[in-house]
């Protein structure tokens, strides 16, 4: 079974269950596959980045498998402004939509999400003419003071792991859902002095295990989801307190996701 996200952002939960952790968030115009249903949660599947999780099932659009291939192969999106005003012209009402969120076969003004019909307000979207480094930290820095929310991926609460994921899928790359995942994948880059916009940071425990990531903004710059989204200095050791002048985060690894 296929599901369809038609809100601006659905909690995805550890457990079936209101007061079970959040561990990320859907956006609205993204595909699940609807693997499991318990009472009324259903565990599904983010088509985009493969994440799993508890989602209540009043929140998910059931589809059919045409509905969702169709999709599928429809021309794509991508929201980039913090937030957009969509209208359903079905239902007359509003609806406000973060960036990453996607339109599908958008024509003019007018866009198809399943099998309603839908007017964007406001213009401002992804264009793949400009990307490049500077782009991803243009984005980035929209982000700024948005709070830190444990699986949250808009700029009203985001963690470190959803600014680089919605980030990068503004411009249309598509990264794993955890900080952990992300280390996997890119070049690495072994000075910070070779360091470009837009590189990945990581950083680690004791352990040596990936917690926590940040965008390169230059060699000594960093913008980060931790408290908020901010930008703080870097040396090789790790990123330096605004706050006390003390690390805060041990740098583990480098990589470079563009080439």
């Amino acid at each position: 079974m296929y599901g369809l996200v038609c809100l601006p952002l659905v909690p995805v939960r550890a457990t079936y269950n209101e007061r079970s952790e959040m561990t990320s968030q859907l956006l609205f115009g993204e595909f699940v596959q609807i693997i499991e249903k318990e009472e009324k949660w259903i565990f599904i599947i983010n088509e985009k980045d493969n994440y799993s999780g508890w989602v209540d099932v009043k929140m998910i659009k059931p589809i059919s498998e045409s509905v969702y291939e169709k999709g599928k192969n429809s021309s794509k999106t991508i929201l980039s402004n913090t937030f957009n005003t969509v209208k359903n012209l079905q239902t007359n009402q509003i609806m406000h939509l973060p960036a990453g969120s996607i339109l599908y076969n958008l024509k003019e003004d007018i866009f198809e999400l399943g099998e309603d019909k839908w007017q964007i307000i406001d213009k401002q979207i992804s264009k793949n003419d400009f990307i490049n480094e500077e782009k991803i930290v243009e984005i980035a820095k929209s982000y700024l003071n948005a709070p830190y929310l444990w699986g949250g991926k808009s700029v009203l609460g985001i963690d470190c792991s959803g600014l680089t994921q919605v980030v990068f899928s503004i411009i249309d790359y598509i990264l794993p859902r955890n900080a952990s995942q992300q280390a996997q994948i890119g070049k690495q880059i072994d000075f910070l002095i070779d360091v470009l916009p837009g590189d990945l940071a990581f950083f680690g425990d004791e352990a040596d295990r990936i917690t926590h990531v940040g965008i390169m903004i230059d060699n000594s710059h960093i913008i980060h989801s931790s408290g908020w989204v901010k930008i703080e200095s870097i040396d090789s050791h790790g990123i330096i307190s605004s706050l006390t002048g003390e690390y805060s985060h041990k740098l583990r690894v480098i990589k470079r996701i563009l080439n």
